[in-house]
C-alpha cells in the first residue's frame, strides 16, 4: 500500500484470479463505500468525496478490468458483490454505508439485503429500480447498441466510459444487470436498511427522457410499501451527469441516511 500525507492509503487489494484499485482515506469517520457505475471507474466520486470532507472515512475501488484493476476471467454479477467483501475484509471497514449509482447501486442493495446487520444504510443515485430491458428483444438490442459504439469504446476508456473488455463482455455485463434489476422488486421489499434515492429526470445513452421516467415510475409502488426506501431528491442531471452536477443532493442524501439510521438505533 502507499500512503499519503493526508493518511490515505492507495494499493491493489488481492481477489481470486485479479487484483483491485483501492483508496481509503481510513482514520475515525464513518466508512463509506463506494460502488460505480457498470464501467467507470472512482473518480466520478471525488465532487461527492469533497463535498463531504473529512468527517467520513471515504472507500473507494475500480471494479474488475476498470480503471487501475485488474482483468479477470469472471465479470459477473456475483463476482462484484464478492469483490465488496474483498475491500471490506482488506480495510477492516465495519458496518458502512453503501452508495452506488447505476450498477453500482444495484450491487449495494443486493450486498445490503443480504448482510442486513452488516450495513448501516445505502444511497442509490439513480440506480436499483425495477427495470430492465429484457426478453430476446432486449438482448438484441443491447447488443446492437455496443456494436455500434465497438469503435467509441476505446477513447472512452480513460475517461473511466468503458472497461478494458471486448464488445461483446460490455454487452454482456448490460445484459445481466438488466434482467437483475427487471427481478429486483423482492430484493427491494425485504431492506430492513435505511435507503435513500437520489433520481434524475433527463435521458440516458440508449434511453431517451420518457423511457427513462417510465422505469422511475416503476419504483413508487416500492416505496409504498416499504417505509425504509424513501426519494431524498429529484434532480435536473441526467443519469451520466448526476454526480457532476448534483453532487450535493447526494451529500444530502447520506446525512439523511445516517440519521434515518440513528434515529431507529437511539
Amino acid at each position: 500500500m502507499t500512503t499519503s500525507p493526508a493518511s490515505t492509503w492507495t494499493g491493489m487489494v488481492p481477489v481470486e484470479d485479479t487484483a483491485l484499485y483501492v483508496t481509503d482515506t481510513q482514520g475515525s469517520g464513518r466508512p463509506i463505500v463506494y460502488l460505480n457505475g457498470s464501467y467507470a471507474d472512482y473518480r466520478p466520486w471525488r465532487p461527492l468525496i469533497a463535498e463531504l470532507g473529512t468527517d467520513w472515512r471515504h472507500i473507494t475501488f475500480d471494479e474488475r478490468a476498470r480503471g487501475r484493476s485488474k482483468r479477470s476471467s469472471d465479470y459477473s454479477f456475483e463476482a462484484c458483490l464478492r469483490d465488496i467483501d474483498a475491500v471490506l475484509e482488506a480495510t477492516g471497514a465495519d458496518r458502512p454505508l453503501l452508495i452506488g449509482w447505476s450498477y453500482g447501486a444495484a450491487l449495494a442493495v443486493h450486498w445490503a439485503d443480504r448482510n442486513p446487520d452488516r450495513v448501516l444504510g445505502v444511497v442509490s443515485v439513480d440506480g436499483a429500480m425495477p427495470y430492465g430491458v429484457v426478453g430476446e428483444e432486449g438482448r438484441a438490442r443491447i447488443r446492437k447498441l455496443f456494436r455500434r459504439m465497438r469503435l467509441l469504446l476505446p477513447l472512452v476508456r480513460p475517461l473511466g466510459m468503458a472497461a478494458r473488455m471486448s464488445v461483446d463482455q460490455h454487452a454482456d455485463i448490460n445484459i445481466e444487470i438488466n434482467e437483475i434489476s427487471a427481478a429486483i422488486e423482492p430484493v427491494l421489499d425485504r431492506l430492513t436498511c435505511p435507503v435513500r434515492y437520489v433520481l434524475a429526470t433527463g435521458s440516458n445513452l440508449g434511453g431517451g427522457q420518457e423511457e427513462m421516467e417510465q422505469m422511475r415510475a416503476l419504483l413508487e409502488p416500492v416505496l409504498a410499501r416499504n417505509p425504509n426506501l424513501q426519494v431524498s431528491a429529484k434532480v435536473p442531471s441526467n443519469h451520466s451527469h448526476i454526480l457532476r452536477k448534483d453532487y450535493r443532493a447526494v451529500a444530502e442524501a447520506v446525512r439523511e441516511t445516517v440519521a434515518a439510521h440513528d434515529q431507529r438505533t437511539r
